[in-house]
């Protein structure tokens, strides 16, 4: 098998660069690394992948750091793009007790986390009162 045809899947490629397969996911979610060739339950990593698992490995031998990584590999005429702001829901459960959501999460997961919040304002009146009657 020609080198350009080679790929492997995610355990595969972690074993070679001798990294956990979590690391890899997240050098991929932070940018550093492009995603497979191919997504879902078959993907695969190529040559390419690794050179850059490598790459990265070295850089941080040398004592740079994953924002200093993803600034060379975007290069000098590219600026690293910055996380997005990400908007919250603020839920006051109680006097003295906020709990915040991301205002992204999906609609069946709102309505969990809203049953759940009615639990906990609820618990925390009954101790609240309990206190109180003492």
């Amino acid at each position: 098998m020609a080198a350009e045809a080679q790929t492997w899947t995610l355990a595969e490629l972690a074993a070679r660069a001798e990294l956990p397969g979590r690391t890899i996911r997240y050098y991929i979610a932070r940018g550093l690394l492009p995603g497979p060739s191919k997504a879902g339950r078959g993907a695969a990593y190529g040559p390419e992948h690794l050179e850059r698992l490598r790459q990265i490995r070295d850089w941080q031998a040398r004592g740079l750091t994953l924002t200093e990584i993803a600034r060379r590999l975007a290069g000098p005429d590219r600026a690293v793009l910055q996380a997005e702001p990400v908007a919250w829901w603020h839920y006051a459960v109680a006097e003295d007790v906020t709990v915040l959501v991301r205002a992204d999460a999906d609609p069946w997961r709102l309505k969990q986390i809203k049953n759940y919040l009615a639990q906990m304002a609820a618990g925390l009146r009954a101790d609240n009162e309990g206190k109180e009657q003492q």
